[in-house]
């Protein structure tokens, strides 16, 4: 989303088309200056390539896909299945396929990238998730990345605030040794709750709504959020006061929403990440887990007023 407003403030003509996991298309449209978001599902696809259904499906795709001539295919992930898409998308006369040269340090990289891609753009092996796409995207059209980074995400404005304010709980994440313990997690809910806030906890999976109300089971001002889509989920973050949470996808949108925000870490990545450039958002990291007592003074110091001279 970053790299997409920075192409949008570049060259304010282009038209720019997204390719995007179903799962994620509704969040994608809520991205200020996508033209078109082309859907597709190869994670279901490759379990049953050859099934009726999934053959509709990819001609389908292929041909939504295949519908424009691009002056410029971007591949931002450097996976075989990026490579793919990058490979059947159309190309104007003059059009071009970019893509990573090499790996950077944390991130996958699978050589059918490297072979698709007409220019294959070098970036420093150090560099946040972010800034990698910031970067490729500016190599391969040509212009500079010089401001911070905006990420056009639009939410429905609430209708009102609600009776206290609230701080949502995000403590799922695909990988279990990235979760923090319960107790944590009702530890720091009671001192937010004392401190005027109550607690919403979201949730995406039967093992997650089964944690998130064993959370709310010690706190008495807590709320289990229903599963709802991503579009809709990112409506709900953007009506809270903050947002504390682990590594995980909703804790990036926290970030786009530009919300006062802390993301816990149990290993050190938060450079990869992490939160960066703004005083209302911070990272925390610690082995096995970051303490309780580190959460909350992060939180308490996003809250602290900023005099700039």
């Amino acid at each position: 989303m970053a790299a997409l407003q920075d192409i949008r403030s570049a060259l304010p003509q282009a038209q720019i088309d997204w390719v995007v996991e179903r799962s994620f298309g509704a969040l994608v449209r809520r991205c200020g200056g996508v033209h078109r978001v082309i859907e597709c599902e190869l994670r279901r696809w490759r379990k049953n390539p050859f099934a009726g259904e999934t053959r509709r499906a990819w001609r389908s795709f292929r041909f939504e896909l295949q519908r424009e001539q691009y002056d410029a295919v971007i591949d931002l992930q450097g996976l075989s299945k990026s490579a793919l898409i990058s490979w059947l998308a159309q190309l104007s006369p003059q059009g071009r396929r970019y893509g990573l040269a090499t790996q950077s340090e944390g991130s996958s990289f699978e050589a059918p990238a490297r072979w698709v891609a007409d220019v294959a753009i070098e970036l420093p092996t150090h560099i946040h998730a972010v800034d990698r796409s910031r970067c490729l995207c500016a190599r391969a059209l040509g212009y500079e990345v010089t401001r911070p980074a905006e990420f056009g995400l639009k939410v429905a404005t609430p209708s009102g605030p609600p009776a206290r304010p609230l701080v949502a709980l995000v403590h799922g994440t695909s990988r279990a040794d990235k979760q923090w313990p319960v107790a944590s997690w009702q530890k720091l809910g009671q001192c937010l709750i004392e401190q005027g806030y109550d607690i919403a906890l979201p949730c995406g999976s039967d093992a997650e709504e089964q944690v998130a109300r064993q959370i709310a089971d010690g706190l008495t001002q807590a709320q289990v959020w229903p599963r709802v889509e991503l579009d809709a989920l990112a409506d709900a973050l953007g009506g809270c006061a903050g947002v504390i949470g682990v590594d995980s996808g909703l804790s990036h949108i926290a970030v786009a929403l530009h919300l006062r925000h802390v993301q816990i870490y149990n290993f050190d990545t938060a450079w990869r990440t992490g939160p960066s450039g703004t005083c209302l958002q911070c990272s925390v990291f610690a082995s096995p887990t970051p303490s309780v007592d580190a959460v909350w003074q992060a939180w308490l110091t996003t809250g602290e007023e900023r005099v700039v001279p």
